[in-house]
């Protein structure tokens, strides 16, 4: 058995024996050891305690951490981290003062991604989008999901989604494949929108489900993408190969995706920018989590998910980036956990049991990453000296990352 015994750790945070998803108290309660220590086995977490563990054989590999601060890694349960260009040239557009939807009328947005990825070739993108999730994990990212969507025909989306299996088998970190076929509605069925769902159920979901390359379905329920009908059709279609439903759900308008959700069990409804008491009330009554992703409403300078109704509500929330190359173009969830903090007015420990626990649960890996609880993988962030748990997102262009631990080991520098 390979242990290491990390001993010496100022503040061991996010400790539980047991794990389940947090809310409203609960979402609060970060638990912490000080002067603590932390025994991995095997690239999992074994044990921990505090002082120095003088019943643990001395034979054991040691490393004094210097009183560091040592947090579970982030989990990041929504990105669009394949995809075959930049869209920078749409970034001076909204400066400029277009909108979101008048880029994506004129054939910008996603489908332009899509015009881009089919010009691609597949080792390309799986180069690109693995020094991507490299840089991720860098910045503490210790679990991942990835959706297609650029893709927009058949072949597209599979060829994303094996990319997106590459990923999977080479990452030393988890990562979950999301089908976001129905991202939108592409030129060659502009006028034949059923022809285009009939597509993506009656020959994309077969063949996904055979070479089994997804985990979720997902759906742009919004308006001018997919209505709320469309959404529980789909999503429908994929429960029945096996795929749990993860929603785009008001982020431009009221759309009914939340809702859409609810009545087909998702797993996440995530955006939430424009969300009322309807919406709340309709979570309340739900184990959907609500996901918010905070730096694309700061990238499209448009009002931030209502969290503290959320929370109040006794609503699961979770954050993640929306890594993408349109709508936010990082996947930084350091800056997701200051934005929550600064913007939404999370506590930090909110911010981080949602960047973290929460976050593994919205794409199922609750019981594999996301706190410090025997058996999960050792996935961790080591800071730099830190005063206190809240100078990471107070200080939110510093980079208080010292080093990061996969599956017990060091990333290398």
């Amino acid at each position: 058995m390979n242990s290491l015994l990390i001993h010496n750790i100022g503040l061991l945070a996010g400790v539980r024996e047991h794990s389940q998803v947090l809310k409203r108290v609960g979402l609060k309660e970060l638990p912490a050891l000080t002067d603590a220590w932390l025994l991995i086995n095997d690239g999992r977490i074994a044990a921990y305690g505090t002082a120095h563990p003088t019943h643990l054989p001395d034979t054991y590999r040691r490393l004094d951490a210097h009183g560091a601060v040592i947090l579970p890694a982030w989990c990041d349960s929504h990105t669009h981290l394949v995809f075959a260009g930049y869209r920078e040239g749409e970034f001076v557009d909204k400066l400029q003062g277009m909108t979101y939807a008048e880029i994506a009328a004129r054939g910008g947005g996603i489908l332009k991604s899509a015009r881009l990825l089919g010009e691609t070739p597949e080792d390309v993108l799986y180069e690109n989008a693995k020094e991507r999730l490299d840089e991720c994990i860098r910045l503490g990212t210790g679990a991942i999901e990835i959706k297609s969507g650029y893709g927009l025909t058949v072949e597209g989306e599979l060829k994303m989604l094996r990319v997106i299996r590459r990923l999977k088998e080479n990452a030393p970190i988890p990562v979950k494949a999301t089908f976001l076929g129905a991202h939108a509605v592409p030129d060659a069925y502009k006028d034949n929108r059923n022809g285009y769902i009939d597509l993506i159920i009656d020959q994309a979901l077969p063949q996904i489900a055979g070479q089994k390359l997804a985990d979720f379905i997902d759906v742009f329920c919004e308006e001018g993408f997919f209505t709320p009908e469309e959404t529980i059709k789909i999503c429908r279609a994929g429960q029945a190969h096996g795929l749990t439903p993860k929603i785009h759900a008001n982020q431009l308008h009221r759309s009914g995706g939340v809702q859409a959700g609810i009545a087909v069990t998702a797993l996440s409804v995530d955006h939430l920018e424009t969300m009322g008491k309807e919406e709340v009330d309709a979570l309340k009554s739900s184990d959907t989590i609500a996901t918010a992703l905070p730096g694309a409403a700061f990238f499209l300078r448009m009002g931030y998910p209502p969290a503290r109704d959320i929370i109040n509500a006794n609503i699961a929330l979770a954050l993640a980036s929306d890594y993408n190359p349109g709508s936010c173009p990082s996947g930084n969830m350091n800056l997701v956990v200051s934005l929550a903090c600064i913007q939404m007015k999370l506590l930090p420990q909110e911010a981080i049991n949602a960047a973290t626990l929460n976050g593994a649960y919205a794409m199922g890996l609750g019981h594999d990453v996301g706190s410090i609880t025997p058996g999960k993988r050792a996935n961790l962030i080591f800071m730099r000296p830190i005063p206190s748990l809240a100078f990471l997102p107070y200080a939110f262009g510093t980079n208080c990352i010292d080093r990061v631990m996969v599956n017990g080991e060091f990333l290398e520098s």
